[in-house]
Parts: C-alpha cells; sequence; structure tokens
C-alpha cells in the first residue's frame, strides 16, 4: 500500500510545475553567449536566467505550467525546460481548443466572407457585426497562445524533441532572454482579417509570430526550429482571390528591439520568415535593430530570410534552400529603408528557374555589402549581378554599408558552413 501511495505521488508532482532538475547529463538552462557570438554579446552579453535560484527552474509539460513559470512576464531569473510537447491551444484543463471553440458573438467564416465581398462591400475597412464578432473570436484565441516572457529568462528544450505548438512568445520590453533547444510551430490565426486595400487587391492579414520581439534587446535565439508544420498555408483555401493566410511571421525583430544573435536555428515552410523593422516611418528604430544572423536554414521560405529597414545586420554562414517544386518564391534578402546588411560566405541552392538576381529585393534600399556567397555552388556577386539585372525597376545599391562587424564566431567559407548548417542547424542538434 505504502509502495502504491509513492507511486502515485510522484507520478502528481511529476505533473506539476515545480522546481526541477533536467534529465539529460548537460544543463543547457545554464548557458550564457559567449563572448563575441553577434550583436547580443555587445554591452555586457546576454545570460538569459543563468543566474536563477533553484526554486526559479521549472520543467513543463502542458500550456497551463508554462504560464504558471513565466509568471507573467516577470523578470525574475528563471530558466523554464520544455518537456515533450505542449500545445498552446488548450483550456486550463488540458483539453484542446480548436477554432470552432474560440468563435463567439455569432461569429462564422462564411458569413464574414458573405458581409464582406469585395463585389459588394466595397474598398472600406470591415466594420459591423461580423468584423466585432471576429475581433471578439480573436482576443479569445490571443488570450491562450501569446505568451509573455519576460526579463533574464531562459527557456529551453529538453532532449532533441521539445516542440511548442500554436504558441506566439512575446518579448515586448523585455531585456537579456535566451530561447534554445526548441522546436516552435503553426502559429496558426483563427480569424484572419480582411484588408481590402493592402496590395491594390486586398489581403488576408494574420495575427501571431512564432517569436514576436517589439523592444526587446540582449536576445540569443540557438538552434530553434520554427515552421508552419501541421497547417501549411499554401493548403489553405482562396477567398476573394488572395489566399486566406494562417500565418504571420516566424519570427519579427521590431519597435527598436536591438542587439540579437540568432544562431544555428532552422526556418522552414513557411511565407515571411525574418522582419528587422516593421515600417518605413519608424525612425526610433534608427541607432537600434543590431542583429547576426549565423549558421541558420532557411529551407522552403518564400520571402524575408531576413527583410530589414534601419538596422545593422550581419548576416554570415547561413544557407538557402529552395525546393524544386517552389512556385511562389519572392526573394531571400530584403533591402529596405537604411538598412545596412553585411552579408558574407552565404550558400543557396535552388532550382533551375531561380536566378541569382532573384535572391535580393531592395525596397528603398541604398546598400549590401556581400562577400563569399555560393549560388548552386558557384561563386557569386550578388550586388554587382542585383544591379545589373534590376536598374530598370530598383535603384542600384552601393557596397558601403557604413561599418564592419567586429562581433562574431569563426567565419568559414560558404561551402564549409552549407554543410556544418545542413547536419547541425535547428532543434535537437546542439553539439
Amino acid at each position: 500500500m505504502r509502495l502504491r501511495h509513492t507511486v502515485a505521488l510522484t507520478a502528481l508532482l511529476g505533473l506539476l510545475c515545480v522546481p526541477a532538475h533536467a534529465d539529460d547529463s548537460r544543463d543547457i538552462g545554464r548557458d550564457v553567449l559567449a563572448p563575441n557570438d553577434g550583436w547580443a554579446a555587445a554591452d555586457g552579453g546576454t545570460t538569459g536566467g543563468s543566474t536563477a535560484d533553484d526554486a526559479h527552474v521549472f520543467t513543463v509539460r502542458n500550456r497551463s505550467e508554462l504560464v504558471r513559470a513565466l509568471d507573467g512576464g516577470s523578470a525574475t531569473p528563471k530558466i523554464i525546460r520544455i518537456a515533450g510537447t505542449i500545445d498552446a491551444n488548450t483550456d486550463d484543463d488540458g483539453d484542446h481548443l480548436d477554432c470552432a471553440d474560440y468563435a463567439t458573438d455569432g461569429y462564422s467564416t462564411s458569413k464574414y466572407l458573405a458581409a464582406y465581398d469585395p463585389r459588394t462591400w466595397g474598398s472600406a475597412k470591415p466594420s459591423g457585426p461580423q468584423e466585432e464578432a471576429r475581433q471578439a473570436s480573436a482576443a479569445g484565441q490571443a488570450e491562450r497562445i501569446e505568451l509573455a516572457v519576460g526579463s533574464n529568462t531562459t527557456i529551453v528544450g529538453l532532449g532533441s524533441s521539445a516542440v511548442l505548438k500554436g504558441a506566439s512568445l512575446q518579448l515586448q520590453g523585455a531585456n537579456n532572454v535566451i530561447v534554445r533547444n526548441l522546436e516552435l510551430r503553426d502559429a496558426y490565426d483563427c480569424f484572419p482579417v480582411w484588408q481590402p486595400n493592402t496590395g491594390g487587391l486586398g489581403d488576408w492579414k494574420t495575427a501571431y509570430d512564432n517569436i514576436w520581439l517589439r523592444g526587446a534587446t540582449h536576445v540569443w535565439i540557438d538552434h530553434v526550429t520554427l515552421s508552419d508544420k501541421g497547417h501549411p498555408d499554401e493548403r489553405e483555401p482562396t477567398y476573394f482571390g488572395r489566399n486566406y493566410l494562417r500565418h504571420d511571421g516566424l519570427l519579427d525583430i521590431t519597435n527598436a528591439s536591438d542587439l540579437v544573435t540568432v544562431s544555428w536555428s532552422r526556418f522552414a515552410d513557411h511565407d515571411k520568415a525574418i522582419l528587422i523593422g516593421n515600417g518605413d516611418t519608424a525612425t526610433a528604430d534608427r541607432g537600434r535593430l543590431r542583429v547576426t544572423l549565423h549558421h541558420n536554414e532557411f529551407e522552403s521560405v518564400v520571402q524575408r530570410a531576413p527583410r530589414v529597414r534601419f538596422g545593422q545586420v550581419h548576416l554570415y554562414n547561413n544557407r538557402y534552400v529552395v525546393p524544386a517544386d517552389a512556385h511562389d518564391y519572392r526573394y531571400s534578402v530584403g533591402v529596405s529603408t537604411e538598412s545596412a546588411i553585411h552579408a558574407e560566405n552565404n550558400a543557396f541552392h535552388t532550382p533551375g528557374h531561380i536566378e541569382v538576381a532573384d535572391l535580393v529585393k531592395s525596397w528603398n534600399g541604398t546598400a549590401l555589402h556581400q562577400s563569399g556567397t555560393l549560388f548552386n555552388g558557384y561563386p557569386v556577386d550578388l550586388l554587382a549581378i542585383h544591379n545589373a539585372y534590376n536598374s530598370g525597376s530598383e535603384r542600384d545599391l552601393t557596397a558601403d554599408v557604413g561599418w564592419t562587424p567586429t562581433l562574431h564566431t569563426k567565419i568559414d567559407s560558404a561551402a564549409t558552413a552549407d554543410r556544418a548548417v545542413a547536419h547541425g542547424a535547428g532543434a535537437g542538434r546542439i553539439p
């Protein structure tokens, strides 16, 4: 009898969000960013929750435990270890919630489409009962899946298969955060909004990024995998002549965020991967948005790998893979207003219908430094080719971006990095 009680008690405690120690022999939760490893190593570096006392080290297995460990985005040093798969779309009892569970006030997709069909509604911004119902329904989902991450926090996945599904990690005003060894997938928006005047033809706007930095500083994102796995947008229907998008960005770095390093991570099966700077008029971003992206893999990404405004971005030793059946690829590196991208030794793999001139897209950009680029195994000059092929529609870019990176790890040749990233990037691959 005593043995049964002991086993039952042990099992119960294992389900609670209580201080715990990792099962793995190596405690990556105490790791800090190495000196010189990108912009996040500047001005004191990034240590996350490495100084957390034992009372603030948690192993979490479900949404409720994760929410308690995050402590409302508090700045208390904390280490949060994610075990197994956590679904953010769950109620307090752990039962899964789907879009129908969030819908309220009479909202339905069919009623929304009927109400705002451009043929009858016109080009005005949606308003009235169905838009109000959509907003109320969206607020219900946001309450479940938007998770505030506070300063001095480390979030790590345990082992090789830790997954956070359906969530949007929100780093708003946070300082000193580490996210590592974790797969973040399918931040699925149940209630996209129709925007009639977007892009001339109108478009669907979604709400959630897998990770969103707003005014965040000293952030290290390492060995994460981000994707739409489970609900790819390409399988969604077309409404009003536009794809009914369910996902926004995989990683957005906006609103004067600064000193960020993203390393050895994998961005896959998605439209808009990384946005750095969210608007041409966001002049408060000047002098900020300093970001390093190194040893990352971008596979089956349509665009924004990354797209940059204002920031000084060091982009080196990354691997880009466009699949042979890609039909909607737009570009990889986006050069936008006052951006200063220093790109070194990156490797691109594309099918025959995608050319070197397609890899870079400029909107009001003025400069791009590039060197050591490989395109399908051959060295190319991205800048020269961009200027030669796009001079009719875009201004020529100069090579002077006004700065030279000094904070970085060893920069390998593009070929060497290409092989290393193919085998080492993403969750579950920390050496």
